[in-house]
């Protein structure tokens, strides 16, 4: 036989062989999640500060020494609960000694008025003259005026009474005081003996990128935007409430613009100068296909993502996303509702790898996410 003829016979079996005796290629491990619809909130993250919705420090408005502390530290008052008392005998003898003047003048402008009825009566009979008629009149007026002016001091000196006993105008924590009863206080004085803040509701600031300010306008134009309270690892969901104010201008050197949300805090989980994360919800998207955000890769050609096939292997699809929250993308394009999409693993894949699905993240190596 010719040996031309038998040398292609004899290399395509010994390829034949060596293919048989190369082992096939082993599956990879990925973890894997579903492409389902749902409905979706989408909403914006930012940096926030907690205000007390009302601060107040209470100040004295009368001098005198302070004679009672009638709240503790840290106790939750109402307005109008007594929070001190200063010595109010020498502002009660003020009240009691001008008391005493208006009723020492009504006693004179009484018998003024008899006179001047008196005089009258004799005046038109011409039996005394008209100067004092006249006389007698301008008494009256004068007494008049007396009794008047002794009820404003009246009032001033109820006023400086009341201003004894200190009482809260809002509802509000007690904080720190900075005296102690019998030391003597003054209404010069600028430092406050101790300042109330009202937690219930309370504030939220927080800033945005002035490239959502569009968006976070139509929110607002709409129902009230709902604004959530979220602790800085994102771990604890403190309080939900509504926003309730857009700053009027942008920051220029952050380009950043500020906003308010007022919450109720009903379980005191937010204190004043706390700092949180701040979400407030834009929309809610209804019906939209989802992805995890860890099945999505980044290329020079754009988000792919590997879809599990009924088979087990994988194919490597481009797809356009929407809005990204909630750990979820909505796709609108490349992948159908129900499909299997790999979730971790897949820096070893390619169109066509064999897989093996984990119900746990693959962790020896990194994961690409888009």
């Amino acid at each position: 036989m010719n040996r031309n003829v038998l040398l292609p016979v004899f290399l395509l079996l010994a390829g034949a062989a060596s293919a048989a005796d190369s082992p096939a290629r082993p599956a990879v491990p990925v973890t894997v999640g579903k492409a389902v619809k749902r409905d979706l909130q989408t909403y914006l993250e930012g940096l926030g500060t907690v205000q007390a919705f009302n601060t107040v420090t209470i100040r004295p408005q009368v001098d005198g020494q302070l004679v009672k502390l009638a709240v503790k530290e840290g106790q939750t008052v109402h307005v109008g609960d007594l929070l001190f008392q200063i010595d109010a005998r020498p502002y009660q003898a003020a009240y009691d000694q001008a008391v005493a003047k208006k009723a020492q003048d009504q006693a004179q402008l009484a018998n003024a008025k008899l006179d001047l009825d008196r005089y009258t009566r004799l005046s038109d009979k011409n039996y005394i003259a008209h100067q004092q008629l006249d006389a007698t009149q301008a008494q009256v007026n004068q007494l008049e005026a007396a009794v008047k002016g002794d009820q404003a001091a009246i009032d001033a000196a109820r006023v400086n009474l009341d201003y004894c006993s200190i009482r809260s105008p809002i509802e509000g924590r007690v904080g720190i005081r900075s005296i102690d009863v019998g030391n003597v206080v003054h209404a010069a004085d600028t430092a406050g003996l101790v300042v109330i803040t009202q937690l219930q509701p309370i504030h939220l600031l927080f800033t945005l990128n002035e490239d959502s300010l569009q968006a976070i306008l139509k929110a607002e134009r709409g129902t009230s935007a709902p604004v959530s309270a979220i602790s800085r690892d994102g771990t604890r969901h403190l309080d939900d409430g509504v926003l309730d104010l857009v700053d009027n201008q942008v920051d220029q050197t952050t380009g950043m613009v500020r906003l308010r949300a007022t919450l109720p805090n009903k379980q005191n989980l937010l204190w004043p100068g706390q700092f949180v994360n701040a979400r407030m919800t834009l929309d809610k998207l209804a019906g939209v296909l989802t992805i995890p955000v860890e099945a999505i890769q980044r290329g020079t050609e754009g988000r792919s993502v590997f879809v599990v096939k009924s088979d087990n292997t994988v194919e490597q699809r481009p797809i356009q996303i929407g809005t990204v929250s909630e750990g979820v993308a909505v796709v609108t394009k490349g992948v159908n509702d129900g499909e299997t999409v790999v979730t971790s693993g897949q820096y070893r894949l390619e169109t066509g790898s064999k897989v093996e699905i984990r119900s746990t993240p693959i962790t020896n190596g990194p994961v690409t996410n888009g």
